[in-house]
């Protein structure tokens, strides 16, 4: 039995057929498609969707990055189970999409593109946004997104969509593979017809792996930790996305091993548990640094060791210290020439407390890494602390006042600026799901179309996005998405005048803050005259939100509790004291600062570079 339907009516009926089944959990893999028509897509993947309306709802978005972040979001909160699709036009609206794949295939969550292309019949060269390649005609713009995506083709024939319409569903449900899956769809074919196998539309369930460790290698990795005397977790993303954060807790229990997390990671043991000593590495707390310089063993589950958990190669400082990685991805699974457990996070870490059983580090070592993180929550107190509330918030005292109005079903979301590490080492993490810091690409402009991916998620969770005014002028546009579908997107707007987080790092490298401020520029060009008149409160007010103005910490308490209640797109803006309160990096971070330089500040910052590269290890 056939059915005749065009390629771009098949490959949307067939979407809506597609399912991922972990454990007892079984639902849809793709809950919506966002999209902006064009020429490229509206007489096809349009025109399908208004056919498939009933099964496979159509987001309208303003942006095409923007529309891949709230997909993004949309899977990080799903904890990779369910996914988006995104469409575009050829030309512009294509290529805007790279940025967001590639922060998709970083953090290896999941996305399905269905960007627009050019025609594969070739009736007349170039059609309008073609782009001609004298020696391959065989590539578009479309080709831009191959490095950014963990699965790339084009379909040139209708027959070709069931085998890469099924290879997409494998990449997208596999959490060792998953990432950004592009279908360039060229648009003649998009509207061509076909007879299509029924089977081809049968519900399918993609089911997601819990693989566990192989028994020897388990066996070798208990072995290592049994030797330790100074053992430490580092957790990271993956103990969120396979649902771990009950068997890491039941793991800390049991052994006493303390526990620090990364950006992704963290909240996967709540803040109080007596063996969290929170953020690690360059953004970390000192608690979970100085314990990370002295471990003899690190147990790594579901983390890929970026430069900043590592201290780009200086925290780990041990002469001996040994790694044991967790991951269901072999490639991160063997950094820093780990021991390897090649398994699902959660799997993996209920094997190994029982390989453990009866182990318990010395009373000692955990007498002292609790004190360590004793101390470190006087810091976070002293840096929330927002005094008698009459004056101007600082930006550590903005966390403490939205610390007192949360709970553990809200989620915070950041991602770029001086906030991630704030976050990091400050925030008071309550669930799993409460702390949403994309700091795999740093992308600015993630935090409201992220948001927005979290409340189509888990829409009855107060959700915010905390955002700086740079991060906010990239992509404020998906404001209006929020007000369309009456979402009550709570966004902190933080008016600090220009890029702060690169102006430290400016500051610290020898660049003297060039170029980092919102200010007019002085007689000698440099950006230090008067600030921009600029009222990001009224364009947020233009846009369709609610506007609550904050100038002093009582009045930003009142302002976060009113927002906290909205049932309609609220956002809280406050101009910050720009004293920095925050307790400084606990670790270094590599940024290559100039050999040789004309200027004091450089050549000053140059020294403190070469005495740090000192430290640097390459674990052999």
């Amino acid at each position: 039995m056939t059915v005749r339907l065009t390629v771009a009516q098949a490959l949307v009926r067939f979407m809506t057929a597609q399912y991922t089944v972990r454990d007892d959990n079984r639902q849809r893999l793709l809950g919506a498609c966002w999209g902006i028509f064009g020429h490229g897509n509206v007489a096809g993947i349009g025109q399908a969707l208004v056919e498939h309306r009933a099964n496979m709802p159509y987001l309208q978005g303003r942006n095409e990055q923007a529309m891949v972040h709230a997909a993004v979001g949309y899977a990080r909160h799903s904890n990779r189970l369910r996914a988006q699709a995104v469409t575009t036009s050829i030309g512009p609206g294509a290529t805007n999409l790279a940025t967001g794949a590639a922060l998709a295939t970083v953090n290896r969550l999941p996305v399905l593109l269905l960007p627009g292309d050019t025609f594969a019949t070739r009736p007349a060269d170039p059609v309008l946004q073609q782009l001609e390649v004298p020696h391959a005609g065989d590539i578009s713009v479309n080709d831009v997104l191959r490095p950014v995506s963990r699965y790339f083709d084009r379909v040139v024939r209708p027959e070709v969509l069931i085998p890469v319409a099924l290879e997409a569903m494998r990449v997208l449900s596999d959490p060792a593979e998953t990432g950004a899956v592009t279908l360039a769809l060229p648009q003649d074919v998009q509207a061509e017809a076909f007879d299509w196998p029924a089977e081809f539309f049968a519900e399918r369930d993609w089911q997601v792996r819990r693989p566990p460790p192989e028994p020897l290698a388990l066996a070798a990795a208990a072995t290592v930790v049994r030797s330790a005397a100074r053992p430490l977790v580092v957790a990271g993303g993956g103990v969120q996305h396979s649902e771990a954060a009950e068997a890491l807790r039941a793991f800390a229990d049991a052994t006493g091993i303390p526990v620090a997390t990364t950006q992704a990671g963290k909240g996967a043991l709540r803040h109080d548990h007596p063996a969290e000593l929170g953020g690690i590495g360059h953004t970390g707390t000192a608690a979970a640094d100085e314990i990370a310089r002295t471990a003899d063993v690190v147990l790594g589950v579901g983390t890929r060791y970026t430069d900043f958990t590592t201290a780009s190669g200086t925290l780990f400082a041990h002469p001996g210290v040994r790694f044991v990685n967790l991951n269901v991805t072999p490639f991160d699974a063997h950094k820093l020439n780990a021991h390897t457990l090649v398994a699902d996070a959660r799997s993996g870490l209920e094997a190994l407390t029982d390989a453990l059983r009866g182990h318990r580090v010395e009373k000692e070592y955990e007498r002292e890494y609790q004190r360590r993180r004793g101390a470190w929550e006087r810091v976070v107190r002293a840096a929330y602390d927002g005094g008698d509330g009459a004056a101007r918030p600082t930006q550590t005292q903005l966390l403490g006042a939205l610390d007192e109005v949360v709970d553990e079903s809200d989620v915070v979301i950041n991602a770029a600026g001086s906030l991630p590490g704030d976050l990091h080492k400050l925030w008071r993490a309550r669930s799993p799901r409460q702390y949403h810091v994309e700091y795999g690409f740093s992308c600015m402009g993630y935090e409201i179309p992220g948001a927005l991916g979290v409340l189509l998620a888990d829409p009855e969770r107060p959700v915010w996005a905390l955002v700086g005014d740079g991060s906010y002028l990239m992509l404020p546009t998906e404001i209006v998405t929020a007000v369309q579908h009456r979402l009550p997107l709570k966004i902190v707007l933080i008016q600090n005048h220009g890029y702060a987080s690169i102006g430290g790092l400016s500051e610290a490298t020898g660049g003297e803050g060039y170029g980092t401020a919102y200010r007019y520029p002085a007689p000698d060009g440099d950006y230090t005259a008067d600030p921009l008149p600029v009222d990001l409160a009224a364009n947020a007010a233009s846009l369709g939100m609610e506007v609550l103005r904050a100038d002093s910490v009582r009045e930003l308490r009142a302002a976060l509790r009113d927002a906290r209640e909205a049932r309609h797109p609220t956002c809280v803006y406050v101009e910050t004291d720009p004293t920095s309160t925050a307790p400084e990096a606990q670790a270094w971070w590599d940024v290559p600062v100039a050999e040789t330089a004309a200027r004091p500040a450089a050549r000053a910052a140059r020294v403190e570079y070469e005495r740090r590269l000192a430290d640097r290890r390459r674990q052999l």
